[in-house]
């Protein structure tokens, strides 16, 4: 059999020494191996443990061992105990050279990195240390050699130390059956005494996945302002101030219950099931962790696209209504006519409002905080735009409806009015100083969609 050096181990009795002959394991054979353990999982390698032992044909496979738990605590069986050691394995499996990166991506863009994997707990953290999870901050000693540096409480534990720490046993009966079991609660104030700080789960099992992405979606330490500001000064540690968005990876049928639990749940392409293709929301095609943040960078673009294209539609609402109104309470016709702003409804701000939300995202779309689940999409650097510009709009068409006649001078005075309103309620049709406010509020739409490309007011409105 073959497994995790840290559970085949304590079932060994003998090892397979040179020439092919079996010796009891003793215990200075125990710590020499489990040194080597220690040795290859410190070096981010996955450590295996080879074993065997021979059983007559009769075993009863049934049988126990109460003296060897499972990792989920449950009696071990005895046929899999009394093994021989025949080797330790260390398998390395690098990391691509673009998770490190991708992850400090993710750190900037305000998105928080936890690894949870089945892996033994120093391995774990040796991987965890080289993509940039694990960092100097959440070790003492010196971080660059990892036999003397010790990490800090609760920034790394294993599945059965986490379940420990956040969930009570309780008897549950079962109102069908009648039967009583012990069932496991979670208990969401001591989840948010741990969660905080914790960066890397190891050896867990698909349900702590679960357990991790429910908890982290029902906590309220963001509204806890004190608390947040003392995990800001004395660990650096940054709380999200909303209610918490969790993104979930697996790949695997066990995987399922946590994606769709998640938030968003991402599942692999490549080597995901199809019961976790089904949980998930977004499939990653190549596998690859630097396609989550891709991915951000998307999601963060189709918001902004909408934010673009309320700015810009709001604006062109506000100036047409409010010209209309003085138009209406002063000379008792718009400046626009219906089917001149039907003409701007159908045909530019439809057309404009495409160029708007078609835009490909940019890096500096990955610099800046998530937004929170409470905040307006319109902000209040949006809200000045719109009114500013529609303020300027506005200023220029009036100027022109009441001092444009100067323009069409020649013609007005061909028809003996003052101006064109009078044009219009004498010819019933509009005059040249009217096409020259038409036109001018076009264009100052067409120049406004160039302006709507900024939401922060940015002063260069051609970058990007």
């Amino acid at each position: 059999c073959k497994g995790g050096g840290e559970v085949v181990m304590p079932r060994c009795v003998s090892v397979l020494a040179q020439g092919g002959k079996v010796e009891p394991l003793t215990d200075q054979g125990r710590t020499e191996a489990e040194d080597v353990i220690s040795t290859f999982a410190s070096e981010a390698m996955r450590t295996i443990a080879m074993a065997y032992r021979d059983l007559p044909v009769d075993v009863n496979w049934a049988d126990l061992d109460p003296a060897q738990t499972q990792p989920d605590g449950s009696p071990a069986f005895a046929a899999e105990c009394g093994l021989v050691l025949v080797s330790v394995v260390g398998i390395e499996d690098p990391l691509r050279d673009e998770v490190p990166p991708a992850i400090e991506r993710c750190y900037t863009a305000g998105i928080d990195v936890r690894m949870v994997t089945g892996d033994n707990l120093e391995t774990a953290i040796a991987i965890a240390s080289r993509c940039g999870i694990l960092r100097a901050e959440h070790f003492t000693g010196d971080f660059s050699n990892a036999k003397e540096r010790k990490i800090k409480p609760f920034r790394a534990m294993t599945g059965e130390e986490f379940r420990n720490h956040v969930s009570v046993l309780k008897v549950v009966t079962d109102p069908a059956t009648g039967v009583a079991k012990q069932e496991r609660v979670i208990v969401q104030e001591e989840f948010d005494k741990v969660w905080p700080y914790l960066r890397v789960m190891a050896r867990c099992d698909p349900n702590d996945k679960k357990v991790l992405a429910d908890g982290l979606n029902r906590s309220l330490v963001c509204e806890n302002k004190e608390l947040c500001a003392r995990f800001q000064a004395e660990e650096g540690i940054t709380i999200f101030p909303d209610r918490q968005v969790v993104a979930m990876t697996g790949d695997g049928t066990n995987d399922a219950p946590a994606l769709k639990r998640a938030d968003v749940g991402f599942a692999m392409g490549i080597a995901g099931t199809p019961t976790a293709k089904d949980a998930a929301d977004i499939i990653l095609l190549d596998d690859n962790f630097a396609s989550i943040v891709t991915a951000a960078k998307w999601g963060r673009n189709v918001y902004d696209s909408i934010q673009k294209f309320l700015q810009f539609q709001l604006t062109v609402n506000i100036s047409a209504l409010t010209l209309a109104t003085i138009g209406a309470l002063y000379v008792q016709h718009s400046p626009l006519s219906a089917t001149q702003l039907l003409w701007l409804n159908l045909l530019m701000d439809s057309l404009a409002s495409l160029a708007l939300a078609t835009e490909p995202p940019h890096e500096s779309q990955l610099t800046r905080p998530p937004v929170n689940r409470s905040t307006s999409i319109i902000t209040p650097r949006m809200w000045w735009n719109m009114l500013g510009q529609a303020f300027y709009q506005v200023l220029v068409v009036v100027g022109l409806m009441f001092e444009g006649h100067k323009l069409a001078h020649w013609e007005l005075r061909q028809e003996d009015v003052a101006d064109g309103m009078e044009f219009l309620d004498k010819t019933h049709s509009y005059s040249r100083q009217y096409t020259i406010i038409f036109n001018t509020y076009v264009l100052m739409q067409l120049f406004n969609e160039v302006n709507c490309r900024k939401l922060l007011g940015e002063s260069n409105v051609f970058e990007g």
